[in-house]
């Protein structure tokens, strides 16, 4: 008895947990805004092509 709750009192993993989720929080942002930005940028480019004089 005393072992488990040495084991249900241990809180060491629980930082580990913490920071994989804050990691897969600033992951799935940076993905979202990379495909944001992604967009806007070739549509930027596809301005300039667009308004670039033919030779």
């Amino acid at each position: 008895m005393r072992l488990l709750k040495a084991f249900l009192a241990d809180d060491r993993g629980a930082t580990a947990v913490e920071y994989g989720l804050i990691a897969a929080l600033i992951c799935t942002a940076l993905i979202s805004g990379l495909g944001l930005f992604s967009n806007s940028l070739q549509n930027v480019f596809g301005m300039i092509s667009n308004n670039l004089p033919a030779n």
